[in-house]
């Protein structure tokens, strides 16, 4: 089975920075999509970052400028690095991947963004 792993949530300042990673059982390169996508208390999930096996990374622009994603195909992790981070980020976050019609998702990490 495919099981993705996410770590890296913590507690952060506003203007505070974070990475987060995510280790997925089976090669990047056997999914069309891999990204990462949040919730926040009492809002729908929403996509962050994603970044395809060929092609242009995505940002949703709330977050443009301000995060990065990358993968490390040889060592099947993906990564999100955030700064200059506000109190609306504060969520869970979740990787995902995509092969075909179906979708994976990691457990989760909680991303708290408090002074």
């Amino acid at each position: 089975q495919v099981e993705l792993v996410d770590s890296g949530g913590d507690l952060v300042q506003p203007g505070g920075s974070l990475r987060l990673s995510c280790e997925i059982s089976e090669p990047i390169a056997s999914f069309s999509v891999v990204g990462w996508y949040r919730q926040a208390p009492g809002k729908q999930r929403e996509v962050v970052a994603t970044i395809p096996i060929a092609g242009d990374t995505h940002y949703t622009g709330s977050v443009k400028g301000r995060c990065t994603i990358w993968k490390d195909n040889a060592r099947n992790m993906v990564y999100l690095y955030m700064m200059n981070m506000k109190s609306e980020d504060t969520a869970i976050y979740y990787c995902n991947a995509l092969r075909g019609a179906l979708e994976y998702w990691g457990q989760g990490t909680q991303v708290t963004v408090s002074s």
